[in-house]
């Protein structure tokens, strides 16, 4: 048999795991291929924004940076599944109870008797009559010539003489099966036998059985034979129970590993007619449980819900994506039946896993991406408001404060007239019960020096001083609090807006502590009279008057009755008017300062946030244009392979319809829907691909919802026009009939009116979602075989955020603002607005104003012109004002579809209550 080229006896059997096994390792490639794009891709993320952060410290970028891309990678747990699981090869793991039960398994599966069965295979592995069974472990692989040899595992061949070698032979020679007693090299004792075979199922898969428990332990054997490999764990039995050495084996196998076994039960050797066609006796068929299945029941090592019918096959078929269990099957001559799903769960699972972990990454991240192309866009928007904001209202605030100054100056020297006259009595007291510092007055008030005298009188001068300072500004203050109130404090708050994200560290902390000095020192009017302060010195040359009064040839004695006299003839000697005036001048001389240093900072503030609004706008285009797209493909790819994986590649129908961007075909059922819609679509370019992939990840982000078409998954088909092509098929909910056929067959005024409500109420919960349709009309819009309306074809669909600008959508629907690529919300109540009119005319007629135009380009210029279509004769007034509001030329002046929908529910009401018979819409057609 050695050197043998021919291929090896293959059975349905080996053909159908092929076949399982070669689908595996094809959708292999596709998982590594979005797990090694994917990594790049958050590679470069990381890599341009690590460079951003470098050149630009502190700015938006390295918030986002700091913020954000720690959302960019692969969580660790995730990560380690996914590199040990993308890509790892199927192994096919033997295990049994004994080298028998294991080598019959082994042949039926390479439909060859290629090991030794009956006598030959030798004793129990436990041993019988003292002989210990030490068969060394198998590895199978796939050769063009059968060839056998000894190696270590994944190292290197040993040089050794195998008696399969030096002859032809039927079945693998004991001899190399066995590890020889007198045998004392280690590495020859723990080497394989690694036999290459021409086989179909060797070319897509490894097969391996493991030795004998004297020869290796199952824990060290396993530990080899599963690393970094998918293994298919096969238990092969041949006895009615397990032993109790082999029930601990398995356990040792349950808790290292978390792949379910697929138990098998063998005939003898001495029954089994050849190796595909063994057969247990009849009457063991007949029994509904046996009792090998009750004790693996019973050891937990098969679940309850892992039932078999009495030829192997399970009970039940599965859910697709269902986690995989163990089976026992006892008829081996229906094998197949067993082993085939057994295999495809086992794969599948770990390829839908992996599919979903990577989908799941991707979707976080985009929608990561869509909400910060959102915060951006607000930061552009609000940031250079909220500057203009501020300097108006500090303007208003100066202006405000300068006019206090001016006109309060007269009611300023009243009230200085009548806080000193209020005060005049409580000073006087006050002033005599002075204690001067730093002077020392004998008790009986005896003269002290000149010097001391100034002294004394400058101490009183100070208490007038304080005292008149904390009166006088107390009612300054109150005076302007109600501006404290309606200027400062939304001031401080749009700074604080402002300044948090102007992240230019260098300006920031200059600018922030300008700005709440600002604030808090000038327009919180806190009057201080401080020692050199216009006041102070004003009051001070008027009490100096009173020192150059007093005659000091024999000083006088510091009594009481002298220091009131030094108050009172302070008092008397102030001049309110010059106080007042001197109180305003400082009070204008402060505001002017603060103002031109506000304004100083405001600019410095403003040039700031200039250079950062256009990284953040150079940002923003990035990840419009480049990140969120390049993710969403990746992110199609990985949910369609999870699809394709669950539910197969669906069969196309008949063609139901053909539009711009692909073809419509009728799909009987696929994952559980039926019937279903499917759209073919085959992307010409990397922006078509971009574009379908972010649609696809809108819809399918998007909550279920009535009045919008349900879209059920996508396939990638990589066969597509002999594989010269890729198309993208998207399966979908399938209708009745759409919205322009409906009219031309005919409908009643509630059915057209119902229809416009279900539209308004699809494009409501679109927008409170945060997309925009742009693509409103008669083909767009599906009705069931009640004429209820479901809205599809999100194609143009998106965030109003992640818009570019461009014009798009159906001439006639689109609203004039479209051309100039700066439009929100409202173009989908414009498009709504010319959909209301084909509703209330009934038919598809084109409006006379278009049907004039002989091209797109004169269509646009008439809309942009404020050509609408025409009221016909059968309109209602109500229904006419509605229309005409919903595509007014003012995006602003459109009214907002809660209130359109009331209004459409009173029209209802109106028109078609159970007292109403016809109307007029209803005549005209």
């Amino acid at each position: 048999m050695e050197g043998n080229p021919q291929p090896q006896k293959s059975t349905p059997l080996s053909r159908e795991l092929t076949r399982i096994i070669s689908s595996y390792n094809k959708h292999s490639i596709q998982l590594k291929m979005n797990l090694k794009e994917t990594h790049a891709f958050f590679r470069e993320i990381r890599q341009n924004y690590s460079n951003a952060c470098a050149s630009t410290i502190g700015t938006e970028s390295a918030s986002f940076e700091a913020g954000q891309l720690s959302c960019i990678s692969f969580p660790s747990h995730e990560e380690e599944f996914l590199r040990n699981t993308v890509g790892a090869a199927p192994y096919v793991v033997i295990l049994g109870q004994d080298c028998a039960a294991r080598y019959q398994l082994l042949n039926c599966l390479l439909g060859e008797r290629l090991l030794p069965l009956g006598p030959e295979a030798g004793e129990a592995c436990e041993g019988v009559q003292g002989t210990v069974c030490k068969r060394r472990k198998l590895c199978f692989s796939y050769g063009r010539q059968t060839r056998l040899s000894l190696a270590l595992p994944g190292q290197y061949e040993l040089v050794h003489q195998l008696a399969a070698n030096c002859g032809r032979w039927d079945t693998v020679p004991r001899e190399d099966l066995e590890i020889h007693e007198e045998c004392e090299d280690p590495a020859h004792r723990l080497a394989e036998l690694e036999i290459t075979l021409h086989h179909p199922l060797l070319q897509v898969g490894t097969i391996m059985v493991v030795p004998c428990p004297n020869v290796q332990p199952i824990e060290e054997a396993l530990e080899d034979y599963t690393r970094g490999v998918i293994p298919i764990l096969l238990y092969a039995i041949n006895q009615d129970t397990l032993s109790t050495e082999q029930v601990c084996e398995l356990r040792k196998v349950k808790e290292m590993l978390l792949y379910p076994l697929c138990f098998i039960r063998v005939p003898d050797s001495s029954t089994a007619v050849s190796p595909d066609l063994g057969h247990r006796p009849e009457k063991d068929k007949d029994k509904e449980k046996s009792s090998l299945h009750k004790q693996l029941l019973s050891l937990g090592l098969l679940s309850g819900s892992a039932g078999n019918c009495s030829c192997g096959a399970p009970s039940q078929t599965p859910a697709p994506g269902a986690k995989p269990q163990s089976m026992l099957g006892e008829g081996f001559d229906r094998l197949h039946r067993l082993l085939v799903p057994f295999t495809r769960q086992v794969l599948q699972n770990q390829q839908v896993e992996a599919a979903n972990m990577l989908n799941g990454l991707h979707c976080r991240c985009l929608d990561l991406f869509i909400n910060q192309a959102f915060d951006m866009q607000r930061d552009l928007q609000i940031t250079p408001r909220r500057l203009e904001y501020t300097r108006e209202k500090e303007g208003e605030l100066f202006t405000s404060l300068m006019a206090i100054a001016n006109r309060k100056q007269e009611e300023m020297k009243e009230m200085i007239i009548e806080t000193l006259s209020s005060m005049k009595e409580q000073l006087l007291e006050d002033a005599a019960n002075l204690e001067f510092t730093d002077i020392i007055v004998t008790t009986n008030g005896e003269a002290v020096t000149s010097k001391e005298i100034k002294s004394c009188i400058h101490q009183i001068q100070e208490l007038i001083v304080v005292r008149l300072n904390q009166a006088v500004a107390n009612k300054l203050i109150s005076s302007v609090d109600y501006l404290r109130e309606s200027f400062v404090g939304t001031l401080e708050r749009c700074l604080n807006s402002l300044e948090k994200s102007n992240m230019e560290s260098s300006v920031h902390n200059v600018t922030s502590n300008h700005l709440k000095q600002l604030l808090n020192a000038a327009y919180h009017v806190e009057v201080t009279f401080h020692s050199g302060s216009s006041v102070t010195r004003l009051v001070w040359e008027q009490i100096k008057q009173i020192i150059h009064r007093i005659t000091f040839v024999n000083p006088p004695a510091i009594t009481s009755e002298w220091k009131r006299k030094v108050a009172q003839d302070a008092i008397e000697s102030l001049s309110a008017a010059k106080l007042a005036r001197s109180i305003c001048s400082q009070f204008r001389t402060r505001l002017n300062s603060s103002h031109e240093a506000f304004a100083a900072s405001l600019h410095q503030l403003e040039e700031g946030h200039t250079g950062r609004l256009e990284r953040t706008e150079d940002l923003w285009l990035r990840v419009r244009k480049d990140h969120a797209p390049r993710l969403a493909r990746l992110s199609l790819e990985s949910r369609s392979l999870r699809d394709v994986l669950l539910h197969g590649k669906p069969k196309l129908g008949r063609e139901l319809g053909r539009g711009q961007y692909g073809v419509v075909y009728l799909c009987d059922s696929w994952g559980g829907h039926y019937p279903c819609a499917l759209k073919s679509v085959v992307p010409p370019d990397d922006k078509h691909w971009n574009d379908l992939a972010l649609e696809f990840h809108y819809t399918r982000s998007l909550p279920k919802h009535e009045r919008l078409v349900d879209l059920h998954g996508s396939v990638i088909d990589h066969t597509y026009a002999g594989g010269s092509s890729i198309a993208v098929l998207l399966i979908m909910e399938r209708l009745h009939r759409d919205l322009y056929t409906g009219l031309k067959a005919g409908l009643s005024l509630k059915e057209r009116l119902q229809i416009a409500l279900d539209v308004v109420e699809g494009i409501r919960f679109l927008h409170s979602q945060g997309l925009l349709h742009r693509d409103i009309k008669l083909k767009n819009v599906l009705l069931d075989k009640q004429n209820r309306a479901k809205i599809t074809d999100l194609g143009f669909c998106k965030p109003e955020a992640m818009m570019s600008g461009s014009i798009v959508g159906t001439p006639i629907h689109m609203a004039p603002e479209l051309f100039t690529g700066k439009y929100d919300n409202s173009v989908d109540v414009y498009a709504f607005g010319i959909l209301f009119w084909y509703l209330c005319t009934g038919s598809v007629k084109l409006p006379e104003a278009f049907e004039k135009c002989s091209s797109k380009d004169q269509l646009w210029t008439n809309v942009k012109k404020g050509s609408r279509p025409e009221r016909l004769p059968s309109f209602d007034e109500e229904c006419w004002q509605l229309m005409e509001a919903c595509w007014n030329g003012d995006p602003s002046q459109r009214p907002l579809l809660g209130i359109v929908e009331p209004s459409l529910q009173s029209i209802m009401g109106r028109m078609c209550g159970p007292e109403r018979k016809g109307s007029s819409l209803e005549d005209s057609n």
